[in-house]
C-alpha cells in the first residue's frame, strides 16, 4: 500500500469516527433548546425528565466529537502538508473562524447546559441550552464551507503555487455550498429524530416509561415527517450543484462502465483494474425513468467517459451512494407508515411497528456517512477538484510511521465507539430519571418554591 493510500486510509478512518458523533449531537442539541423550552413554559416534569435523559447522551457524543475534531485538524497538517501549504491562504482563516465563533460559543455555554439545572435561572438555563446549539450549527457551517470550496472552488487565484482569495463571498458561499449546507443540517436533524425514536420504541417495546417514549417517539417522528420530504427536494439539488461540474463522480455512483445503459444497477461489484463489473443486478429502464424519461431512451454514462488517469475508485462511490439512497428510502417509507398509523390511532398499539422502528435507529447516521463517502471519494484523485491533485496534497512520510499511526488510530477508535455505545445502551438500561410526568418539578416549580418560602417566612 502506497504513502498515499496509507494518509487517506488514516484520514477517512478519522473523519468517519468523528462524524459519527454530530450526526446525532446536531439535533440533540437542538432538541435539548425544544424540550427545556416547553418544561419553562408548561412546567410539566415528563419535559424535564426527557431534557435530562438526553442530555447524558449528548454530552458524552458532544464530548468525544470535540476530540476526534481536533486530531482532523492535526492529520491535515502532518499528512497532507501539501494540502496546508497551498490551500493555508483560504482554508486556513474558514477554520479559524469555526473556532473563533462556534468554539468559543460552545465553551462558554457548555459548563451551564451541563451543570446549571437547578442551579440557575430557567430563563439562563434556556439561553445556555440555545447558544450551545447555535455553535453546533456554527461548526457545521464553516466545515461545510472549506469542504464545500474544496468541492467547487472559487474566489481564488493561483500564485506561486499557493490558493489566495480574491472574493471571501465566492469562496465561503460557493454554488454548492449554498444546498450542501441545507442539505447537511437536515441530514443531521432527521439522523438525530431517528435516533430519538429509536430510543424511545425501546421503551414502548419494554412498556416502561411510557410518557416519556410517547413524546419522545411522537416528537421524533414528528420532526422527521415534515425533514425528510424536504430533504428529498435539496438532496436532488445539491446533487444538480455538484454532479454538472465532477461528470466523474455522476459516472462512478451510477456503476455503469461504458455508456448505453438505461436502467438503475442496484447491485454491482466493481473491478477497477479491469474497468468491468464482476457481479450486477440491473434493473431496466429506471435510470432513465430517475432521469425524467419514461420512454427507456436515456442512457446512464460510463466511467469510460473520464480519462482514466482522472477516474474516482467507483466500489466506495458506488457503495456510499447505495447507502445513503437506501437509508433515505427507509426512511421515507417509516416516516409514511408512522403518519398513517398517526391518523388511524393505531401508532401507539402497533407494537410490530414499534420493534421495526427500534432497527432503524442508526438509519440516518448511515446515510450520513454514506453521503460523506460518496462526496469525498467522488471527488478524487482531485484534493481541490480540478485544481490539486491529492498526490500532490500528501506529505512525504516514513511508511513504518503511518502504518503504525492507521494501526493505531484503528484500534483506539474501535474501542471508544464501543465504549459509547456501550455507554448508550447502559444510559437506555437505566432509563430515564423517575419523575412522576404528570406532576411539576417539585424543586423548580416557581409555584411551590414560592409556597415553601412564604411558609418559612410564617
Amino acid at each position: 500500500m502506497s504513502l498515499l493510500d496509507l494518509s487517506r486510509w488514516q484520514f477517512a478512518i478519522t473523519v468517519m469516527f468523528h462524524m459519527t458523533f454530530p450526526a446525532i449531537t446536531v439535533g440533540l442539541s437542538i432538541l435539548l433548546c425544544v424540550l427545556y423550552g416547553m418544561y419553562w413554559k408548561s412546567g410539566k416534569a415528563v419535559y424535564l425528565q426527557m431534557f435530562r435523559f438526553w442530555r447524558r447522551v449528548f454530552a458524552v457524543g458532544f464530548a468525544i466529537g470535540v476530540v476526534a475534531g481536533i486530531v482532523i485538524t492535526f492529520e491535515m497538517g502532518l499528512n497532507w502538508g501539501g494540502y496546508a501549504a497551498r490551500t493555508g491562504p483560504i482554508i486556513g482563516p474558514i477554520i479559524g473562524m469555526e473556532v473563533v465563533t462556534a468554539f468559543f460559543v460552545e465553551a462558554g455555554f457548555i459548563g451551564v447546559l451541563l451543570y446549571g439545572d437547578g442551579r440557575v435561572r430557567q430563563a439562563t438555563m434556556f439561553v445556555s441550552t440555545v447558544m450551545v446549539s447555535l455553535g453546533t450549527l456554527l461548526s457545521s457551517t464553516w466545515i461545510i464551507a472549506a469542504n464545500s470550496w474544496m468541492q467547487t472552488p472559487a474566489g481564488f487565484v493561483v500564485r506561486n503555487g499557493r490558493f489566495e482569495p480574491t472574493d471571501w463571498v465566492d469562496a465561503i458561499f460557493n454554488h454548492s455550498f449554498v444546498w450542501r449546507w441545507p442539505h447537511m443540517v437536515l441530514a443531521v436533524l432527521i439522523s438525530a429524530a431517528f435516533f430519538v425514536a429509536g430510543i424511545g420504541a425501546y421503551y414502548l417495546v419494554k412498556g416502561r416509561a411510557s410518557a416519556f417514549a410517547r413524546r419522545s417517539v411522537s416528537i421524533a417522528l414528528g420532526v422527521a415527517t415534515l425533514l425528510v420530504p424536504v430533504q428529498v427536494f435539496v438532496g436532488d439539488h445539491t446533487a444538480g450543484a455538484v454532479l454538472p461540474s465532477q461528470l466523474s463522480k455522476l459516472e462512478a455512483l451510477e456503476g455503469n462502465w461504458t455508456e448505453g445503459n438505461t436502467g438503475f444497477v442496484l447491485f454491482a461489484i466493481p473491478d477497477q483494474q479491469a474497468q468491468r463489473n464482476l457481479v450486477e443486478l440491473n434493473i431496466p429502464c429506471l435510470g432513465s425513468a430517475v432521469n425524467r424519461d419514461l420512454t427507456c431512451k436515456t442512457a446512464i454514462p460510463g466511467l469510460d467517459l473520464t480519462p482514466q488517469a482522472d477516474r474516482p475508485d467507483m466500489a466506495p462511490v458506488f457503495w456510499g451512494f447505495r447507502v445513503m439512497f437506501l437509508a433515505a428510502l427507509l426512511m421515507f417509507g417509516t416516516v409514511c407508515y408512522a403518519t398513517i398509523l398517526r391518523f388511524r390511532r393505531r401508532l401507539w398499539t402497533s407494537r410490530r411497528f414499534h420493534q421495526f422502528l427500534l432497527w432503524t435507529t442508526p438509519a440516518g447516521i448511515l446515510a450520513i456517512l454514506g453521503g460523506w463517502a460518496t462526496a469525498e471519494t467522488g471527488r478524487q484523485p482531485w484534493v481541490v477538484f480540478g485544481q490539486l491533485r491529492t498526490s500532490d496534497a500528501v506529505s512525504h512520510l516514513a511508511p513504518g510511521e503511518l502504518v503504525f499511526s492507521v494501526v493505531g488510530f484503528s484500534v483506539l477508535y474501535v474501542v471508544m465507539l464501543v465504549a459509547y455505545i456501550a455507554y448508550i445502551v447502559h444510559t437506555v438500561r437505566i432509563g430515564p430519571d423517575h419523575a412522576d410526568p404528570g406532576e411539576r418539578h417539585p424543586i423548580l416549580d416557581p409555584a411551590l418554591t414560592a409556597g415553601l418560602a412564604g411558609g418559612r417566612a410564617n
